[in-house]
């Protein structure tokens, strides 16, 4: 098996944990619906809504790196990463979350809005343009094992509204 298939194996345990929290903030009640309509809740037919779902071990220090969350940017095959999806436009909004310690349940989470974070990553690539002195806002790491690297952004350098729900 390799390795991005254990690694998706292993995620996919919290699909259902992921859909549920989805669904409490996505789903709306409209007030006095079921007074007039039999209505307690209501789910919008519209087009799709695409969610990047990302999990990250607890063991990889939850506590320090708590407020980040990594996207990949390269894979040394070459082929399109998570970031050039992004950037291209693919996808409405990332669940990001850590498992618990027993890696059973989702210690903490965050659903962010790829859009606004689409807006900010292209923000901060004008602003360094040619500009060898402006230093961006994440951290560029490679995987120990060299099967990929990653952008690491912290959720404190976007603004309010990039976070669209979350707990933990």
């Amino acid at each position: 098996m390799k390795a991005w298939e254990r690694d998706k194996k292993w995620s996919d345990k919290f699909l259902n944990e992921i859909k549920s929290n989805i669904g409490v903030n996505f789903i709306g009640e409209i007030k006095n619906e079921d007074c007039f309509r039999n209505t307690d809740l209501i789910v919008l037919k519209m087009e799709a809504v695409r969610f990047a779902c990302r999990i990250r071990r607890f063991d990889y220090n939850y506590e320090r790196y708590k407020n980040e969350f990594t996207i990949r940017s390269k894979r040394p095959s070459g082929n399109k990463t998570e970031l050039r999806k992004i950037i291209e436009g693919f996808g409405d909004y990332i669940f990001y979350g850590f498992s618990d310690q027993q890696d059973s349940n989702l210690k903490s989470w965050f659903i962010g809005d790829l859009s606004v974070f689409r807006s900010w990553f292209l923000n901060e690539l004008y602003k360094k343009g040619d500009d060898k002195e402006y230093k961006p806002r994440w951290i560029i790491k490679s995987n120990h094992d060299g099967s990929s690297d990653f952008y690491i952004f912290n959720v404190n350098n976007f603004l309010n509204n990039f976070i669209v729900a979350k707990n933990g």
